[in-house]
């Protein structure tokens, strides 16, 4: 993608707004399309799947029960080959699932992969030999229609209960209203967390959706309480106890091991769960700072006001995944109308 085009195509792109959430919306994920995995081993993991299961209404056939034992953050190669081949074999009757939702805190990667990574496009090896290289691309990467065979995954973390529980219902409740939001894109003083600042869109409003963009360029967002989009670059995000999200908020920030959930060198992405947020991303291990391997603004923005579920928004939003960890609620569509 052109670096200099994101100003011009993104008016463009969100003129047709209207016209393109409704012509389209029976094409979206729905419950009846995704399927849920518990690990039976994890007792938070079994309370979060059969809440979730009843919440969305899950059919049966479409929850794959595992027993991964001791909660590892990551798994070896042959480890995710073993689990992945359990969950096809459970899933194999469920013809119509398009996406997989992993009930669980850990495991969150898949060596240098991320679970979710390695689950939709297979393990990349190559990308461990030279984490700082660039990926392998997401055939998903800004498609308008979701490549045959493939099935999207994003995990909702288990822990603590309540949070789980609070960001699924999040999740559904989105769907219920369309409020007067705004999307906040930072420009901050951490040059090389900037990568894709230069995509960030104009700011101004788009009335079809009561969305007012600010681009701004400043390192702390403080007391906005309509935040339905945030994306930044640090290493850690200050004052996220003085934002209000609303259900279906998207928030991310770009950073090298935001999608290590339970590391301690970065703010982990579970911070903007935390905060309020209902989904975001998160690279597990070293990527540099490819904007490839985060997720793009613009497009981010363009699939989600069009009426897109979060899990397809944000998969459609990051070009190269492998390190790329997708997390929350993967249901969420508060601009389906």
């Amino acid at each position: 993608m052109s670096t200099s085009a994101p100003k011009r195509c993104v008016i463009g792109a969100l003129l047709l707004l209207a016209a393109g959430a409704r012509a389209q919306s029976s094409a979206f994920l729905g419950p009846a399309q995704l399927a849920l995995v518990v690990n039976d081993a994890d007792p938070a993991s079994v309370a979060l799947g059969a809440y979730y299961a009843q919440l969305r209404a899950i059919p049966p056939q479409h929850i794959a029960h595992v027993r991964i034992d001791g909660r590892p953050a990551r798994l070896d190669a042959a480890a995710f080959a073993r689990l992945k081949g359990e969950i096809d074999r459970q899933l194999a009757p469920a013809s119509d699932v398009r996406a997989v939702l992993f009930a669980w805190t850990a495991p969150y990667a898949v060596e240098c992969n991320s679970l979710t990574s390695a689950y939709t496009l297979g393990f990349d090896a190559a990308q461990c030999v030279r984490s700082c290289a660039p990926g392998r691309k997401n055939p998903y990467f800004n498609a308008s229609v979701l490549p045959a065979g493939m099935r999207l995954s994003m995990l909702l973390p288990a822990e603590p209960p309540a949070l789980a529980r609070t960001v699924a219902e999040r999740g559904k409740a989105a769907g219920f209203s369309l409020p007067r939001a705004g999307a906040y894109f930072l420009r901050t003083s951490e040059a090389a967390r900037n990568s894709r600042a230069r995509f960030f869109p104009p700011s101004g409003a788009i009335p079809a959706r009561k969305l007012t963009i600010h681009t701004l360029q400043q390192d702390v967002l403080e007391g906005a309480q309509d935040v339905m989009f945030y994306q930044t670059g640090m290493a850690q995000v200050g004052k996220l106890d003085s934002l209000h999200f609303l259900p279906g908020a998207l928030a991310d920030h770009l950073t090298s091991y935001g999608g290590d959930l339970l590391g301690g060198t970065q703010m982990s992405s579970l911070r903007w769960l935390e905060a309020g947020a209902t989904a975001s991303y998160g690279t597990v291990s070293e990527p540099c700072n490819h904007w490839q391997k985060f997720p793009h603004p613009q497009i981010l923005l363009q699939h989600y006001l069009n009426g897109a579920s979060a899990i397809e928004a944000y998969w459609r939003s990051v070009a190269w995944p492998a390190q790329g960890l997708f997390i929350g609620e993967p249901l969420a569509r508060p601009y389906a109308r």
